[in-house]
């Protein structure tokens, strides 16, 4: 069942409060193991998770800090870092690929005897937007280096996961694997009344106990609270920029179609004016060879010796016209 015109009863996953508490605290590990274990659809099996120090720092007192949503790591010590992006940064894929840099950097041991050998390290990105048109329903993308001659994985320790979470569709009764479930239970929480009746895995139970606002202690209903507002506000300042880009596009586009549509008009203006010209100066053209033809025939008539109006009524001459040749 989901809300129509009532109080919300679970929180907006998409908040930052909501996110770090569903998935960055230790009492609701459990949740973020069943989540990665869905996601990695049994390429990786997580049996433990450790949640780690959220902010990095570079190597270098001047380096720029890393702060993660979720940072921890499995019993391999494999990396795992998960993170929650309401909207699309210029930068992101840029973002993603520094941020990947810390825990890999932070592997190197100490002393000479190290050999570089690696723990893979994972970024997921949970995406409330979209940054691939290309295709609709293209939503899960799993990254990695490859080969380009071969189209072969080169190393397959360092994944990049990203799902944009506005293209998945599917409804309560096309949920059939763990992760639809997930992707559902993520992309639906805060306009559900109630468990859905496709969501009954025990570790679900746990997922919508946690999101529930009405048990949240008077602290956590205030930080929620908070964390809502700015989610809100920026979605309004979000808004607000678009629909702003989108007038004064407008208004260029307008401003552009007269400048085009006054250059097109100048145009066709010179290319008709220039046409008339043509037309104008080959009719004066003809009329002069007219004038001349009538001259030269009053010419040749007067040297016969006949008279001047008779010379006038052939060629159109007045007889004084005539008397003056």
């Amino acid at each position: 069942m989901t809300l129509e015109g009532l109080q919300e009863r679970y929180v907006n996953f998409y908040t930052d409060f909501a996110f770090k508490k569903l998935f960055g605290t230790e009492v609701n590990k459990e949740l973020l193991r069943s989540f990665l274990n869905a996601l990695l659809d049994g390429q990786e099996v997580v049996a433990n998770l450790t949640y780690l120090n959220s902010e990095q720092l570079g190597t270098q007192e001047m380096d720029r800090k890393a702060v993660f949503d979720v940072y921890c790591e499995n019993e391999r010590g494999e990396k795992f870092l998960v993170e929650m992006q309401k909207a699309e940064q210029q930068f992101f894929k840029d973002r993603s690929v520094f941020y990947s840099t810390f825990p890999i950097r932070e592997q190197a041991r100490r002393g000479s005897d190290w050999n570089y050998q690696l723990k893979s390290v994972y970024t997921i990105g949970i995406l409330n937007f979209t940054f691939d048109d290309s295709d609709p329903s293209y939503f899960h993308h799993e990254v990695k280096l490859m080969d380009t001659q071969t189209k072969e994985v080169f190393y397959d320790k360092l994944t990049f996961i990203y799902l944009e979470m506005p293209k998945f569709t599917k409804t309560e009764d096309q949920l059939v694997t763990m992760f639809d479930k997930w992707l559902y239970a993520i992309r639906h929480l805060p306009a559900l009344l109630d468990r859905p009746k496709a969501l009954r895995e025990k570790v679900f139970e746990q997922f919508f106990r946690a999101a529930e606002i009405a048990k949240f202690a008077p602290k956590e209903q205030f930080e929620y609270e908070e964390s809502l507002k700015a989610f809100r506000d920026w979605y309004s300042v979000l808004s607000t920029a678009k629909n702003k880009g989108l007038e004064e596009g407008r208004a260029e586009g307008r401003a552009e179609g007269r400048a085009e549509g006054l250059a097109e008009g100048e145009e066709k203006g010179r290319a008709e004016g220039r046409a008339e010209g043509r037309a104008e100066g080959l009719a004066e053209g003809e009329e002069k060879g007219r004038a001349e033809e009538r001259l030269q025939n009053a010419r040749n008539l007067k040297s016969l010796g006949v008279a001047a109006g008779i010379i006038a009524q052939a060629t159109g001459l007045t007889v004084e016209e005539v008397e003056r040749l």
